[in-house]
């Protein structure tokens, strides 16, 4: 049996990296994390071959060479699944189908002939059952959470590392909260379930074993979604990063109550993680209430990520305009708020009710939903009719991009975060962090309109903050891709 695994296109978006990556030579962010451990649940005398569009074409004679072609997405790569479909059906090729679009909405998709749906560990292992016995069906699916410590370590060996930026493993499945507007419980649940901590060390091993050197994301939808678990792997981690002199510095998702755990960030900050991303969403309280997202109710939410960026770990954060609290004061106060709070990369976006979340659910019921998502909430579009005027709420959403990635401002934050950044990442110097130093030198500090912020960034950071210079060289590159993103989304 030959199988094809098929990662699709991303759009060029905010967390696409597009014209950040090209300062160092790389041509996407991540690897398809979740059809590598596909390819290690699969029967090993199955032949498999992965093809990732984001960085590779996918050719006729691969399609041609397929049983089957697998493919994995998310929303907003559906226009692309739908290309690689159309292309397997024209040359008769069988095609295989699941992750989250195809979960919460495969009856959308035409031409895929079985569809694999929520999680693999139980679906999977049914329909390679059914292929072995010739009794295949249309739809696996099943509401079963399983229990990921059976899960395999992904195969590495389909992949070229040196084309991307970061790896990604996998910790845990799942969130405590329920926050009206996220598919996440939608499709993991409310009860975090996590790997064993040997489990974890085995995988940041098979990578180090696989020759892989930068850093490495752990992509859980809440890393401390159970504190007391997670509080109990992290010193076997860092047993392991000290043991092989820290290979990997670690980028993860939490949420804001991380600040009311000193121990947990100290913890955090011991195992190498730099970089935390956090759903801060709204400074509007009306609209956190709204939206349940009890979390960021306790507490200064500006206060909070200063005390986690003094533990090392650089915040990166989301924000939502949209909610029906929000009046037309939202966008300036969106505005002061992410510049006080120091929050260099501050992905904002237009709320977006996807599918089966309660959010979807109660403005469908309302008569308000209007169409599917985009899965792109920086891409301006609105699939709900808001309480706000279209236009407004629009018009304003352009008003914040335009201003928190006008240079000025931009620069300003950064300078704000290193004031209370406090690096304590243990990080190897490579061949592709000084290339994207001089590269930044000749295509921000000598040729762009940049380069007066950024000279004054440079001279004051290497004067008054000298382990902080590497962040500011990287938010300096990333602020090149902002200003393009935005000017697009603006357009």
């Amino acid at each position: 049996m030959n199988i094809l695994l098929v990662y699709p296109k991303y759009p060029n978006t905010f967390w696409s990296f597009k014209y950040a990556l090209s300062f160092i030579n790389k041509k996407a962010a991540f690897p398809p994390l979740g059809l590598m451990t596909v390819s290690s649940m699969l029967p090993e005398k199955w032949n498999r071959r992965l093809i990732d569009l984001n960085v590779e074409p996918l050719l006729d004679e691969q399609i041609a060479w397929a049983d089957m072609v697998m493919i994995s997405a998310m929303i907003v790569q559906k226009d692309s699944a739908i290309k690689v479909i159309k292309r397997c059906n024209d040359l008769g090729t069988k095609v295989v189908a699941g992750g989250p679009v195809f979960t919460t909405k495969f009856q959308d998709f035409k031409g895929v002939d079985h569809f694999i749906l929520n999680e693999g560990e139980v679906t999977l292992p049914q329909f390679i059952k059914d292929v072995e016995q010739g009794t295949l069906k249309k739809l696996y699916t099943s509401g079963e959470k399983p229990d990921i410590t059976n899960t395999p370590i992904p195969d590495w060996s389909l992949i070229n590392m040196k084309e991307y930026s970061s790896m990604a493993i996998q910790y845990s499945r799942g969130c405590p909260f329920n926050c009206e507007f996220c598919d996440i419980i939608v499709m993991n649940g409310r009860v975090p379930r996590t790997k064993t901590p040997e489990q974890l060390v085995s995988e940041m091993q098979s990578l180090l074993d696989a020759k892989w050197n930068g850093p490495v994301f752990v992509v859980d939808d809440n890393f401390i979604g159970n504190r007391g678990t997670v509080k109990k792997m992290l010193p076997t981690l860092i047993q392991w990063q000290k043991e092989n002199k820290y290979p990997f510095p670690l980028i993860t998702e939490a949420s804001t109550n991380l600040a009311d755990d000193e121990q947990l960030m100290q913890l955090m900050s011991a195992a190498n993680f730099y970089q935390v991303f956090l759903g801060i969403e709204t400074p509007n309280l009306d609209s956190l209430k709204e939206c349940a997202k009890v979390q960021n109710l306790k507490g200064s939410l500006i206060e909070n990520v200063k005390k986690i960026q003094s533990h090392g770990m650089q915040v990166l954060a989301g924000f939502i305009v949209g909610f029906d609290s929000d009046t037309e004061n939202i966008f300036q106060n969106q505005i002061d708020f992410i510049q006080e709070v120091g929050v260099v990369t501050a992905m904002v976006g237009i709320l977006s009710a996807l599918p089966k979340t309660r959010l979807w659910h109660r403005l469908k019921d309302e008569g308000r939903l209007l169409e599917d998502a985009t899965g792109e909430n920086t891409d301006g579009t609105i699939n709900f009719v808001p309480k706000m005027s279209k236009k407004k709420l629009i018009e304003g959403y352009h008003t914040i991009l335009k201003s928190i990635y006008n240079r000025k401002q931009y620069y300003k934050r950064i300078n704000t975060l290193l004031k209370t950044y406090n690096p304590t990442v243990k990080m190897k110097l490579t061949k592709d962090d000084v290339m994207a130093f001089f590269k930044s030198i000749w295509k921000i500090g000598i040729i762009s309109n940049s380069r007066f912020q950024y000279w004054k960034l440079m001279t004051k950071t290497f004067l008054t903050k000298r382990k902080s210079l590497p962040v500011a060289v990287s938010l300096a590159i990333w602020g090149i891709h902002f200003e393009k993103i935005m000017k697009k989304m603006t357009a």
